[in-house]
């Protein structure tokens, strides 16, 4: 079986604290599993690189404004009481290994035990800049980051000697609740990502992709993992309207998005997740409510 999750409202001018919150609650009723946010916190005027590292791609308008996705999902482990509570993705060059584990494992905590944690190198210049990061090294920066969040979420005390991060012998708590610690999942694409993703993680967490591509790469890596490592799970990520892209024609894509659901089960992906954050068919607050039930079909396809 596989399951269905949501992006939960987090871009743009019609999210709000209730949105989010009776949107989470009206996903866990309608039988879906997982809610996800992402992370960006800053929309720059002139940017040095285009969105996703693509040559004069503007930066999608809704990044004008985007709701913190830690505390945003602190607030959903109040809020619900089954569902996986994701990132999708963070940004390693946005945090630091020490605070981020703190952070994150106090969420474990809260969820009782439903965290999954998404890691990226992210494509945003001016981001890295505000965080005091260099986006040229976010590759080997990201190495090091996983070793030294690893060590957070060991024994104490822990210690940690790399390149980039250093930790002193110390106590870093609380451990995550998941042991031995929440599932780890890769959002990198890149020929060098992927071999990050086979050696490093425990699934990958793919966007914007075909079903069949995805099934593809991810039979690649695993040819590369080590026999004690398993095969990756899938976290397969897909738009009702990609950024930047064409607005759907309404229902046509609800019916090709069941297509992709029945086609993300059969291939074994462990979930299968619908971003609206960019959907033009967000107009108001209300819009975003009608979410869950309207697309409910997604689920019915993945899980029978």
């Amino acid at each position: 079986m596989t399951g269905v999750g949501l992006c939960v409202p987090q871009l743009g001018p019609h999210v709000t604290a209730e949105v989010i919150a009776e949107f989470a609650r009206r996903a866990e009723d309608c039988g879906y599993s997982s809610l996800w946010v992402q992370d960006h916190f800053m929309w720059p005027l002139e940017p040095r690189r285009g969105y996703a590292g693509r040559d004069g791609a503007p930066i999608p308008p809704q990044y004008q404004s985007v709701f913190a996705p830690t505390e945003i999902l602190a607030h959903l482990a109040a809020l619900t009481e089954r569902v996986v509570l994701g990132t999708s993705i963070l940004v390693a060059g946005n945090h630091w290994p020490v605070p981020l584990a703190q952070r994150l494992a106090t969420i474990d905590h809260l969820s009782d035990g439903r965290l999954v944690i998404g890691l990226g190198v992210g494509w945003n210049a001016e981001e890295h800049d505000a965080a005091g990061t260099d986006i040229r090294t976010r590759g080997a920066r990201m190495d090091d980051f996983i070793g030294a969040l690893s060590a957070c979420f060991g024994p104490d005390p822990v210690e940690y000697h790399g390149p980039f991060f250093d930790i002193p012998p110390a106590y870093v708590r609380p451990k995550p609740r998941q042991k031995p610690r929440p599932r780890l999942i890769s959002g990198m694409w890149s020929p060098a990502g992927l071999e990050r993703t086979a050696s490093h993680f425990d699934g990958w967490n793919p966007a914007g992709l075909s079903v069949s591509t995805v099934a593809s790469m991810a039979a690649e890596m695993n040819a590369h993992r080590s026999p004690d490592q398993g095969p990756l799970e899938i976290f397969y990520r897909t738009f009702v309207q990609r950024p930047l892209g064409r607005a759907p024609e309404d229902g046509d894509h609800l019916a090709a998005m069941v297509i992709e659901a029945e086609a993300a089960r059969s291939a074994g992906f462990s979930e299968i997740i619908l971003e609206h954050n960019f959907w033009q068919g967000i107009t108001d607050p209300e819009a975003w409510l009608v979410v869950p039930e309207r697309y409910q079909p997604v689920v019915d396809a993945a899980t029978r």
